[in-house]
This record gives structure tokens, C-alpha cells and sequence, in this order.
């Protein structure tokens, strides 16, 4: 069971050995453990956990420093919705550069919004949070215009819609803003040039969608120790050597959740209980008091229960990715993963049990 952050920190240092040379943010991990049996006892339980939950990778960075990794970091494995934290990074990164505001209207950009009361009220951060009040299937976004021409089934800023549909939108802002500016309108060669390429991280693939625009809600295809670049990035608060490589106060903003789920933030989910009872909170038991995660937790997570943990006090970037069983998933089966017992495994000696 989990004591509390002072009982995590301390099986911490009791579990995870540390050899490794340290990482910069931007740089590459340094070598993997070779072997799940040749490290301490918590690597060893946690990879076995994920291992019997159709696991493929494992990689803990502590202080930047590989701490734990299984013997598939290496090879590129889709994010799915683990894509959609990349794209609150995004905002943060356009914020910084002048291109948009937080708060500011949606329909500023979105000529076609301003004659619909609800759509012309709908702001860049209620896009981010879900909270825009437009319904969407899971797992099947549709193109940029489509997408801004779905209705809207909830005043914006009441309730928290999971979905494509959202973030499918605000990649569209994206595109027409970057080409007001006189730039490059496409919102992935953005981000790579903005984030990925001075984070040094290595693109296995970004899916176009039906539109031939890039996914802005899934479709990102990392190897785990390139998406740990951007869980050290993360950790270090959005700086690169120091020095911020996104505007510091939308950054801080990401991960702040809303009245309708406080367990989610600007593309990122958090360890608060939430009156959400939508079925993708309900999925994941972070948002469990009891838990007694972190409260600096984020979560960047995607069907199949791909995840990206960083957790800044204790120095951690904890990257798991899984096979995606899509008759399940299709079937409306819900998984058994549990991020708590993940993390207890990870965290605690060989001699405490994980319930």
C-alpha cells in the first residue's frame, strides 16, 4: 500500500541503484541497465508488472540519470493519446513565441465560429482541458474541418468531454495562425522545429489524418528513451540548459486542472480527485486520494495504457509503453493496468507486497 511522498521517497533511495552518466535535457539517456534482472529489486517488480500487462518498455531516469530499463527502449511504439500532452507543450511553446493566448477566443482565429453564441465563447484553454464542450468519438479524430463543424453537446467551460475533436481544433488554430504570421502553416514542423529538435528527440513517425493534416490528438510514435526526453524536459520545468524553451507561465498553467476535472490538466493528467465520472477519468487510479501519489505528479497517457510519469520532487521521468489489444479496446473492455500498483512495484523493496 502507499504510506505517502515520504515513504516513496524513502523505498526510493532503498531500491534505485544509479550508475549511469547524467542526462541532459535534450541529450540522449545514458546506456539502459542491461537486464531487468541485473537491477535492484523495484526495476525488477516493476517490470514484471508492466510485463504481465502486455508491456514492451520500461525506462526510469532519476536526476537524468538511467536508473531501470528494460531491454525494448529503443524501439519506436505509438503513443496514441500520450501525442495530446506533446501538443499542450505546443501551446506553451506558441504562447512564449507570440502566436496565442491561453484565454483568448478561439473564434479570433475561427472566423466561422463568431456567428454561433456557443462556439464564438469556446477559449484556446477550454480546447486544451476538454473542456470545450464538443463530443467526439475516441480513437477516431476527424480531419481539422470536420471537426470544427461538430456541434457542441455542453456549454463550454461545464464539462469534461475526452476526445480527438478538441485538440483536432485547436491544431487547426494552430495552422492558421502560423500562417498569418508568415511561417510554415503546418503544426507538426512546428513542433518539431520549437521542442523535438532542440530536445534531441528522434521521431519514429507522426500519422496524418483523414485530412492529411497531422494528428494533433494520437499518432506520435516514440521509442521509450526518446519519450523520455520529453519527460526530463518536463522535469526541469521547460528548460533547456537553464533557459526556457516555452513561456514559463503557460508551461505552469499545463498542469492545472478545471472546475468540470481537476484530475486533468492543459493535456496532462494529475493526482485530484475529480466529480468526473467520464469513462477515461474513471480508467486510471491516480485520481484516488488513497493513493497517496505525489502531488507533483503529471501523467501523459495513451490507450493501452502507454504512460509518461514525471515527478519533479523526486527527481523522476518513468516511461512504460504497452501492446494495444484493439479487440478490447473495440469491445469496450476495460483494462486491469493500475498505475498505483506500477509505481509500488517501482518504488518498493523486494519484501513488500503490491496489492
Amino acid at each position: 500500500m502507499w504510506k505517502g511522498q515520504a515513504m516513496i521517497g524513502r523505498l526510493l533511495l532503498l531500491t534505485v541503484a544509479a550508475t549511469a552518466t547524467p542526462v541532459a535535457a535534450g541529450s540522449a539517456p545514458a546506456a539502459p541497465v542491461p537486464a531487468a534482472e541485473d537491477a535492484r529489486p523495484g526495476c525488477a517488480a516493476a517490470i514484471a508488472y508492466s510485463d504481465g500487462h502486455k508491456g514492451l518498455a520500461v525506462l526510469v531516469l532519476r536526476h537524468g540519470e538511467v536508473v531501470c530499463a528494460s531491454q525494448d527502449t529503443a524501439r519506436p511504439h505509438e503513443l496514441w493519446s500520450g501525442t495530446k500532452s506533446l501538443v499542450g507543450l505546443m501551446a506553451a511553446a506558441a504562447v512564449q513565441d507570440g502566436l496565442l493566448a491561453l484565454d483568448e477566443r478561439a473564434s479570433d482565429t475561427i472566423a466561422e465560429w463568431r456567428d454561433d453564441p456557443g462556439k464564438a465563447a469556446i477559449t484556446l484553454r477550454q480546447l486544451l482541458a476538454m473542456t470545450s464542450g464538443q463530443p467526439s468519438a475516441i480513437g477516431r479524430p476527424q480531419g481539422y474541418a470536420d471537426s470544427l463543424r461538430v456541434a457542441l453537446t455542453a456549454a463550454p467551460g461545464t464539462r469534461f468531454q475526452y476526445g480527438p475533436t478538441p485538440l483536432q481544433i485547436f491544431g487547426e488554430v494552430m495552422r492558421r495562425k502560423l500562417a498569418a504570421a508568415g511561417r510554415d502553416a503546418d503544426p507538426r514542423r512546428y513542433v518539431e522545429r520549437r521542442l523535438l529538435a532542440p530536445l534531441g528527440v528522434t521521431v519514429g513517425e507522426w500519422r496524418n489524418g483523414p485530412d492529411g493534416h497531422p494528428l494533433m490528438p494520437q499518432g506520435l510514435v516514440l521509442a521509450a528513451a526518446e519519450w523520455a526526453k520529453i519527460g526530463e524536459f518536463v522535469r526541469m520545468g521547460g528548460k533547456v540548459d537553464g533557459k526556457p524553451l516555452v513561456d514559463a507561465a503557460a508551461f505552469a498553467e499545463l498542469f492545472e486542472g478545471s472546475e468540470a476535472n481537476p484530475a486533468y490538466g492543459l493535456t496532462w493528467w494529475l493526482p485530484r480527485a475529480t466529480p468526473s465520472d467520464d469513462p477515461v477519468t474513471r480508467s486510471t487510479d491516480i485520481t484516488d486520494p488513497a493513493a497517496g501519489l505525489p502531488a507533483d505528479l503529471v501523467v501523459a497517457a495513451g490507450a493501452g495504457d502507454q504512460r509518461l510519469y514525471v515527478i519533479p520532487s523526486l527527481g523522476l521521468t518513468i516511461v512504460r509503453q504497452a501492446r494495444l489489444d484493439v479487440a478490447a479496446l473495440l469491445a469496450g473492455r476495460k483494462s486491469d493496468w493500475s498505475d498505483r500498483r506500477f509505481l509500488a512495484a517501482l518504488l518498493a523493496p523486494r519484501s513488500a507486497a503490491v496489492d
